[in-house]
């Protein structure tokens, strides 16, 4: 059954009998150095990080390998170079596989990366858990790995990728998706996201808490909606219709009638509502909630703290059908969106205020660290 964000503890050979998984990180020419270094870092703190930081015996989770086609260093984005441990060639067990991005040329980077489907496909058959990051899940759709299953990617790639795979079932609007041993997470970071679902998968919900906790990071996000930058129309040469748009982008919170917007467009009301939506790919009123969907983003984020005063500046009165819409088009509540969005403070007063239970909330130094985590 298909699972695109419950997570569920599998045992996977009963976590290897409470023992450490194999982990293979593959290393990919033109990507984001991030894509790779962020799972291996997540993997190598589980069990380790916290647990170190509390003079307690480190009980390492899993092993990770890190893998090039043939063994040599690639070259990530911005000539970052990497160095790997071995080729893929060289792995003799592995109970995961993590694909990166390999840059945004994807057609480009699977054809010079071919002998990595096989490899991918035979592993998936032996039982592996395979997952792709970002542009990476182009690899597991052209291996077929993905033929059948809920798959994401970045936003970005996305309408090139529903249209290259059309036999995947793609939910975009997820951060990570889960379906038959087969993983996709979406943004570049949503990496981290990734990791730590894995985490909690096979080590439990406290392990991956302290994991995250440790490392400063957030536990998994659901969606990815809230991050798009909503594309409010498609290019164009109605200039009638550019007009309108014109108009509507400084007079979004007016409610104005579709008469009156094909009046001002020089058209029958009919006739108007068929042009905007042949040149806009939106109906009129569709493309005005999205103009105020977009300001409200934009206080949200400023830190605007009333959800009322948001929802009558852009035009409505009715807060709860406001929070409805917007919760609609981002994933997220007002609330949570301005909690994720707005501007960031460094006040570690949240930070302090989860410290585990037994543990002094005040900011009295720490005891020192040991020399150094093994």
């Amino acid at each position: 059954m298909a699972n695109s964000w419950k997570r569920r503890q599998v045992p996977c050979s009963a976590a290897r009998a409470e023992g450490t998984l194999d982990v293979t990180v593959v290393l990919l020419d033109g990507g984001y150095a991030s894509t790779s270094i962020g799972p291996i870092e997540v993997f190598h703190s589980a069990g380790t990080l916290w647990n170190w930081l509390h003079g307690e015996d480190e009980k390492p989770r899993f092993r990770v390998r890190i893998a090039s086609l043939d063994g040599k260093s690639v070259t990530g984005f911005y000539a970052l170079g990497l160095v790997p441990q071995c080729s893929i060639k060289d792995i003799r067990h592995t109970d995961i596989i993590i694909v990166p991005t390999s840059g945004w040329d994807v057609q480009d980077r699977i054809a010079k990366s071919s002998p990595l489907l096989p490899w991918l496909r035979k592993w998936h058959a032996k039982g592996a858990y395979v997952a792709g990051v970002c542009t990476g899940v182009a690899f597991l759709a052209e291996a077929g790995l993905l033929d059948g299953k809920c798959a994401t990617t970045h936003l970005a790639v996305a309408h090139v990728m529903c249209a290259r795979y059309p036999k995947v079932h793609w939910q975009i609007e997820q951060f990570v998706t889960e379906d038959r041993r087969v993983m996709c997470s979406g943004g570049i970071y949503a990496s981290i996201d990734l990791s730590l679902y894995l985490v909690e998968k096979f080590c439990g919900h406290e392990v991956a808490l302290q994991c995250a906790r440790s490392l400063l990071v957030s536990m998994p996000r659901g969606r990815q909606s809230g991050y798009a930058v909503l594309p409010l129309s498609r290019p164009h040469d109605d200039e009638r219709i550019r007009e309108v748009e014109d108009w509507l982008r400084q007079n979004f919170d007016r409610d104005v009638s579709i008469e009156r917007l094909a009046e001002r467009a020089g058209m029958g009301a009919r006739n108007f509502i068929r042009r905007f939506k042949t040149a806009t790919g939106r109906l009129p009123g569709a493309y005005v909630q999205m103009l105020r969907i977009s300001a409200a983003r934009e206080l949200l984020e400023r830190g605007t703290p009333s959800i009322q005063a948001v929802c009558s500046k852009i035009g409505y009165e009715d807060v709860a059908f406001f929070r409805s819409l917007f919760k609609r088009h981002t994933g997220m509540t007002p609330a949570e969106y301005r909690s994720r969005f707005a501007a960031m403070s460094f006040d570690r007063g949240e930070l302090m205020a989860t410290a585990p239970r037994g543990e002094s909330a005040s900011p009295t130094p720490p005891a020192p660290l040991p020399s150094s985590p093994r």
